[in-house]
């Protein structure tokens, strides 16, 4: 018999061991090419704290992933897992880029604002349809979003082929935008950050993940759709609509995840390019589970892959036999741990509490109505 884990041991010790094992299994595969894992671990540090760069390209990539993140764990919330936020973030690119090459002449306190519109609508119906088709045709969430994210590949391709690109280009991308539509840089005004494209959208991450725990704990729409996520016969019985909540949560994941496109085409390249979103909708579905979820712990996991990414990158000039494919290992690693084999050490961490009489909760609140007449 096994008792649950404490609230803490499963949003604090459960991923610490999680990271823990993957660290330790990237340090044998470090050691097995014949790299020093210390070493190692500490080029990744220096690179992803060690210098203003480095601490931008960090936050840069956390961004991100925070987006891509809190798209998936508001789907997981109401029992759904959505796996379409590549394919979401990448059909927001075009909300964005019809906004900013409409208005890039013009200011860009008008631009921004209405890009960000333009890409949480794209973002948002290209999810809810796979949300329409289960609430309405029974539809698996999973097959749907998936289907969805090569449609979006191809739909981006034949856009980039037959509209926006541009003429005095090679490559699948559109025209540069107009400074007048860049998303500002914090070096701009905080030059700690040198050359790094980290920018505003960084605050609009950090207003989200506030955002996200007040709608998810502290409004109605947010006890629907946990009770649905928890008992959908319940939360029928309850009067509530389970097609309505699906439909309109999924729509909140892809606006979501379309922000992404603000950070990469405002923040970043200035224009439209294929394949921009570059993963980071897949690796938000490991910063979700590795979060539980949950705003606070999506904002952690989202700055350790951050560190991952950068710290990489710096990885590889301080050891030169440590090549790209090494670095990929070392991220996957993490990703597996986190995500796929989260629930590694739940067992093990179950019996071991069991070792520990539970403290009755009668006898809990007679001690603290003593203390309080103490």
């Amino acid at each position: 018999m096994r008792r649950p884990l404490p609230r803490w041991a499963d949003l604090v010790l459960l991923p610490a061991l999680n990271l823990i094992m993957a660290f330790g299994i990237s340090g044998l595969v470090v050691l097995m090419i014949g790299e020093n894992p210390l070493e190692a671990y500490r080029a990744i540090f220096v690179g992803a704290f060690g210098s203003g760069d480095g601490l931008g390209y960090t936050l840069y990539y956390a961004t991100n992933f925070v987006f891509t993140g809190l798209a998936v764990a508001i789907a997981a919330h109401g029992s759904m897992f959505n796996i379409g936020a590549e394919g979401q973030a990448y059909v927001a690119g075009l909300g964005v880029v019809f906004v900013a090459l409409a208005l890039d002449q013009t200011n860009v306190l008008i631009v921004v604002p209405l890009a960000v519109i333009g890409a949480a609508v794209f973002g948002g119906i290209w999810a809810g349809i796979p949300g329409w088709l289960q609430a309405k045709r029974g539809s698996h969430i999973v097959i749907t979003t998936i289907m969805f994210n090569f449609i979006a590949s191809a739909l981006m391709i034949f856009m980039l082929n037959r509209f926006l690109k541009a003429p005095t280009s090679n490559g699948l991308e559109s025209r540069v935008l107009e400074q007048a539509a860049w998303m500002p840089q914090l070096r701009s005004f905080m030059p700690i950050f040198g050359h790094s494209p980290v920018n505003l959208s960084l605050f609009l991450a950090l207003l989200l993940l506030v955002g996200f725990w007040l709608l998810v704990w502290r409004t109605r729409f947010g006890y629907a759709l946990r009770t649905m996520g928890q008992n959908p016969t319940a939360s029928l019985y309850a009067g509530m609509s389970n097609e309505r909540l699906i439909i309109i949560t999924m729509t909140i994941s892809g606006a979501l995840a379309g922000l992404v496109a603000v950070n990469q085409i405002l923040g970043v390249n200035h224009r439209l390019v294929e394949n921009f979103v570059a993963g980071y909708g897949f690796v938000g579905i490991a910063v979700a589970l590795m979060g539980r979820n949950h705003p606070v712990g999506i904002g952690l996991a989202a700055l350790l892959f951050g560190v991952l990414y950068q710290g990489g990158a710096e990885m590889q000039f301080v050891l030169p036999s440590v090549n790209k494919e090494v670095v990929v290992v070392v991220q996957a690693l993490v990703i597996l741990f986190a995500g796929a084999m989260e629930g590694l050490f739940r067992p093990i961490l179950e019996r071991l509490f069991m070792l520990f009489p539970e403290r009755p909760r009668h006898a809990a609140v007679a001690a603290g109505a003593a203390e309080s007449e103490g």
